[in-house]
């Protein structure tokens, strides 16, 4: 069972992935993750900046997980759009990414290094599981940028239309071109 810092961690990357940076206060985070009141400042001495920066590497973290679990790259873009989409559709459309977010609110320096980190690291297992699959490390390093850029900005329009079908067309056109470029069967 998570510890209520834990707790708050991943409180505040699942409140914003819905409402965003700007929108996500301290009290919502204590309602939401059901830590006492004083506990805020007591396990982030940092304030918001540093809640705000865990929460984002714990997004990084689960994300990179799912996609360094993957057997192939087909497999990886799978998991990252099936996950996305599933987060969509079980939130009626609020849940985006809480990278996405932040990368875009986010007016601390800090704050914009952590979603940048998370990108790279993103890219990066993408690279190197598409170079695994016989991709050229050039062209591997473009694909995972595609990917990546693909996906996010699906999720943006999927939002904002209440329709997964941007989506669902990014996540066809990856397979195809992941399957042409690694030479995988469906």
């Amino acid at each position: 069972m998570p510890s209520p810092r834990e707790r708050m961690v991943i409180s505040t990357a699942l409140l914003i992935r819905e409402r965003g940076a700007h929108s996500t206060a301290i009290s919502d985070v204590l309602e939401h993750s059901g830590a006492p009141r004083g506990s805020a400042y007591h396990y982030f001495p940092g304030g918001r900046t540093q809640l705000l920066c865990e929460a984002v590497d714990y997004a990084a973290e689960f994300t990179a997980n799912r996609i360094a679990r993957a057997a192939t790259s087909l497999e990886a873009v799978d998991v990252v759009v099936d996950g996305f989409r599933s987060q969509l559709l079980d939130s009626d459309y609020r849940a985006g990414c809480p990278v996405v977010a932040v990368a875009v609110e986010a007016d601390n320096p800090a704050v914009i290094e952590r979603a940048a980190a998370a990108f790279i690291r993103w890219t990066g297992l993408i690279v190197a599981r598409l170079i695994a699959d016989g991709v050229d490390a050039e062209r591997a390093e473009e694909l995972a940028m595609l990917l990546t850029t693909s996906v996010e900005g699906a999720i943006v329009v999927a939002r904002s239309t209440r329709d997964v079908t941007p989506l669902d067309l990014i996540h066809r056109q990856l397979r195809a071109i992941v399957r042409a470029e690694t030479r995988s069967p469906l």
